[in-house]
């Protein structure tokens, strides 16, 4: 089924008793998020919360909070037609009549793809118009107790380069609403939004930027779509909608915008003028810190006379952005190869933050290939900000990451299969280096054939000041002991003990609690999200010809430090209020 907008989708899962709906009256002040977030963390319904206070626009949260819903959302056309497209590039080539029309259903497809005029009578995104005090009124949410203030969470940004419009992108970047006409812009470095801005400000001029709120699931989806920089989302919204995306001229001017959306918020963000924007409890799931970011002012805004304010909560994994990513990791992941052709299979791990940690297995039909097809990888697009690389050629399922390691560690050689790189780029929200957008890299290799048989039980006895041990998996080790500040060289002596006792354990990881190897999750979002290769990565080595070659074991240090954003806990009197009225959201 092709959902046109959200409200289709929003009544069919009604129909499958899949939507909760809640009349009770919410707070949009941290009491929605709370709810929000135990329903997630039980993989329950999509919330339709229709009594928001100061509001009179009905909320709708948790749309693609399982696995489910996103499959449902989108249905398994789009995944059967990129495998398609990338299997007709071979096809085809070289080019004769018979191949072309053998794929005739194919092109018949990708005619549909593009956007398509819609009269503005047939719009209802033109409905209502709003210039005075525009934003006052919508749901102001805010769903961590030290957030800077309420923020739009699921907006869908659209900017155009001022030097050649055709060129657009649509991205997701976090809005924190100043007043009744100004928000923040959280451009990050590697976004393109990002990237006409920068444009605009060489040219001292205002950035024209439309947001929707809204629209087809497909839009939503195109809009965190880690794509190509010049491949345009609203292309990719049209190819998972499976038609042309309806748009319509904004009458006051401006961008064309989507038909069916249900609120569009357009402005400029004026050039060279910043506002401090934050702290904000994100998807990392810690408080991402103040900084100054550029400044959104609102010159007016569209929307349905029965608009729905479509929004997110984001904090540790897995909240909904986990089971998107998913999906569109699903759908993109037959291009790779067209990009990267060394590359078979990718996964970047949204437990752990998406550029935190990325795998590949990868092609090593010449020494050292694989390698390559690692700098390949980090040379693209948001991959460029991947802050440990996991690469091997065995043909393993990437999203068990425990299999991963072992199949890695198994392979792995210390002198010549791990590099780190200093000086490089960090993700915005990516504290670990101590400075904003700065930090490091590492690369770990373990291509061809065993080269070591792993430990799968801990059996050396105690370790010195370590309180607690927990296996992983094979090879990799957990300990627990004091913390950073406590005892910040603790890390150096693990190795020297374990070095001195010749470990069996390959890798050794240093946690706040050893209890986080039980599970995929909480080790993932524990371990990289917690050190910075080139500080807290620790291991014997020598230098030869300029690299350092590495000797087991490798020790990494996963616990807080000092100068950390703060981990997100829900405020407790938050909690006590939800439990108190859970029956009064959910019983009828």
């Amino acid at each position: 089924m092709i959902f046109n907008n959200l409200r289709e989708f929003i009544e069919v899962l009604k129909k499958d008793n899949d939507l909760a709906i809640i009349d009770a009256p919410v707070d949009p002040y941290l009491e929605l998020a709370e709810i929000h977030r135990r329903v997630i963390e039980s993989e329950g319904p999509a919330l339709l919360f229709t009594n928001v206070k100061g509001s009179s626009f009905p909320v709708v949260t948790n749309l693609f909070g399982t696995s489910r819903r996103v499959d449902l959302a989108f249905g398994p056309r789009p995944e059967a037609l990129m495998k398609q497209i990338v299997g007709a590039t071979d096809r085809i080539m070289p080019p004769t009549l018979k191949a072309i029309w053998g794929e005739k259903n194919l092109i018949w497809d990708m005619l549909k793809v593009g956007m398509k005029e819609t009269p503005p009578a047939n719009a209802p995104i033109l409905q209502t118009l709003r210039k005075e005090r525009p934003l006052a009124g919508l749901p102001k949410l805010t769903s961590w107790q030290e957030d800077g203030g309420p923020f739009v969470t699921l907006p869908l940004v659209y900017t155009e380069s001022l030097q050649a419009r055709k060129k657009h992108n649509l991205g997701m970047y976090r809005m924190q609403i100043f007043d009744d006409s100004t928000t923040g812009m959280h451009w990050q470095i590697h976004k393109g939004g990002g990237f006409h801005y920068y444009e605009a400000e060489q040219r001292n001029e205002a950035l024209p930027v439309s947001v929707f709120l809204g629209g087809p699931p497909a839009l939503i989806a195109s809009a965190i779509a880690p794509l190509p920089e010049h491949l345009p989302e609203l292309l990719m919204a049209s190819l998972i909608l499976g038609d042309k995306l309806p748009v319509v001229q904004n009458p006051q001017g401006g961008h064309r915008i989507p038909s069916q959306a249900e609120f569009v918020i357009s402005g400029k963000v004026p050039p060279h003028l910043r506002r401090p924007e934050g702290p904000f409890g994100d998807h990392f799931g810690y408080y991402s810190l103040t900084h100054d970011f550029p400044v959104f002012e609102v010159d007016h805004v569209w929307h349905r006379k029965d608009a729905i304010y479509p929004a997110t909560i984001v904090g540790k994994p897995r909240q909904e952005d986990y089971y998107l990513g998913e999906y569109l990791q699903r759908l993109l992941s037959p291009a790779f190869n067209m990009v990267m052709p060394g590359v078979k299979e990718l996964w970047a791990y949204a437990e752990a933050g998406v550029h935190a940690l990325a795998a590949a297995v990868v092609r090593e039909s010449y020494s050292r290939e694989a390698l390559s097809t690692a700098f390949s990888i980090l040379g693209q697009g948001q991959l460029t900000l991947t802050k440990f690389l996991m690469i091997t050629d065995q043909p393993i399922d990437l999203s068990k990451f425990d299999v991963l390691l072992e199949t890695v560690l198994e392979r792995f050689q210390p002198h010549s299969d791990l590099f780190v790189f200093d000086e490089t780029s960090h993700d915005t929200l990516d504290y670990t280096s101590g400075k904003l957008n700065h930090g490091s890299k590492a690369v770990m290799l373990g291509v061809g054939e065993p080269v070591r048989k792993l430990p799968a039980i801990y059996e050396e006895g105690a370790i010195e000041e370590i309180t607690n041990a927990q296996v992983y998996c094979r090879g990799c080790l957990v300990v627990s002991g004091a913390s950073y500040e406590a005892e910040p060289k603790l890390a150096e002596r693990l190795l020297e003990r374990l070095s001195q006792r010749g470990t069996e354990w390959p890798l050794i990881i240093l946690a706040d609690d050893a209890e986080i190897a039980h599970a995929q999750t909480p080790f993932l979002w524990t371990v990289f999200t917690r050190f910075n290769p080139a500080d807290d990565i620790y291991a014997y080595a020598e230098v030869r010809r300029h690299h350092f070659g590495y000797k087991l074991p490798i020790v990494i240090d996963a616990r807080m430090k000092p100068g950390y954003p703060d981990e997100l806990f829900p405020r407790e009197d938050i909690s006590s209020l939800v439990d108190n009225r859970w029956k009064e959201y959910f019983n009828k």
